[in-house]
Order: C-alpha cells, then structure tokens, then sequence
C-alpha cells in the first residue's frame, strides 16, 4: 500500500506545483499559495511513505543479503531527505512572494531571480532524489527480489530495467540532453513507475511467494521456524 501511495503523492504533489514551477514571476504575481501548501503536504505525505517502504521491506530483504537490505534502506532515507529539501525551497517562494513582492521599496528583479533560483534548487533535489536516488534503490530491490524469487522474475526484471532507465534519463538531464519535464523524461519514468505499481499489485494481492532463501537467517542468529503444522 505505501508504494502506492508514493505514486500518487508523487503525481499530485508535482501537478499541485505547476503554478510556482511553471511561472517564472509567480514570486511578484498574485499566487496560488494554497495550492502549494497542499501540494507541499502531498510531497511530505510522499516522503514519509518513502521511508516506510524501506521499513516495512526491511525485515524480509535482510533474510537475503543484509548489506543490500540496509543500503536499500538507507537510499530511502536519503530520497525522503530530497524531498523535503525540494519541499523547502518551493515553501520558500511562498514566503518570499508573501513577506517582500509589493513591499514599499522591494525590487522585482530581484525577486524574480531570487523565486526563480529557489525553484532550481527544488528542480535539482527532484533530480538527485526521486531519480538518481530512486533509480539506485530500485536496482537494489528488484535484485534482491529476482534473486530470492519472493515475486515473479518478470516483475523483478522489470524493476532492473525501470531502475537503469531512470538513472541514465536523469544522467541525460543532467548533462542537458534534454529537460527534465519533457516527453523524454516522462517516458523514462514509465517503467519504474510500472515496477512499484506493479510489485505493489502484486503484495497486496498474493504477497511473497515461497522462498528456501527466506529461512537463511543473518549470521549469528537462529534461522525462524515455522509454527504452522
């Protein structure tokens, strides 16, 4: 359930932002400050359920390889800690648009370049997190998924293809190949948005298939047995 309240949280906090994202002078305009504040509530709505996959996932990743159950872990941490970075810098136009735009004296110049650098600083953390950082975590899940067979190998596949394509359309962006809301980029983002669909559908409805690798225990404890029967 929190992968897919990720994708929606994700999907509704990037429309609700349109107007500070899109409008260069939104900072000296009239605004749309209450729809970004519910946007900015999606977004945190999208980091906490971020981190909650990493913890829900955690007890059953670390029973087939501990190193990558923590890294795993660990990524998403470091993609909600984006988040919320980009989630300042957006509320951060608010304020400047709210405390300084018509103010006796303020120049608009200068706020347009201050609104407009706060708005890139929220365009780079949306590239380093929910793309480079997501396309890392995916490759480690969906490994640790097609290597202990716990899902179907089609949707673990899935997973390393979305994960690879993510990370080379962000290493695109970030050497300019093209911009990061284009057509390009979006259908870049289909096949890992695919995967958390997916893998999500797939828990909810079955859960984890039968796995010899689920009764290896971490070194140094005793492996669970089970009471049934």
């Amino acid at each position: 359930m929190l992968f897919l309240v990720t994708e929606a949280a994700a999907i509704g906090g990037l429309v609700l932002y349109g107007p500070v994202l899109q409008d260069a002078d939104y900072v000296v305009g009239s605004g749309a400050d209450s729809r970004v504040f519910l946007g900015a509530l999606f977004e945190m709505v999208l980091a906490a359920a971020v981190v909650g996959t990493g913890a829900a996932l955690y007890p059953v990743l670390r029973k087939q390889n501990e190193g990558a159950a923590l890294g795993y872990v660990c990524a998403r941490l470091l993609e909600a800690a984006v988040i919320v970075v980009g989630i300042i810098s957006v509320l951060s136009v608010v304020t400047l648009r709210r405390d300084f735009a018509g103010a006796a004296g303020s120049d608009a110049a200068s706020l347009v370049t201050a609104g407009r650098t706060l708005v890139a600083f929220h365009d780079w953390a949306f590239l380093i997190g929910p793309n480079f950082v997501l396309g890392a975590n995916s490759l480690v899940l969906a490994w640790l998924m097609y290597r202990s067979g716990l899902v179907p190998r089609v949707i673990a596949v899935l997973g390393l293809a979305g994960g690879t394509l993510i990370c080379a359309s962000a290493t695109a962006v970030l050497f300019g190949v093209y911009e990061q809301l284009s057509v390009a980029g979006s259908v870049a983002a289909i096949p890992v948005f695919a995967w958390e669909v997916s893998l999500a559908v797939w828990l909810i409805a079955k859960g984890f298939k039968p796995s010899p690798l689920l009764d290896t225990a971490p070194r140094g404890e005793e492996p669970h047995r089970s009471t049934v029967g």
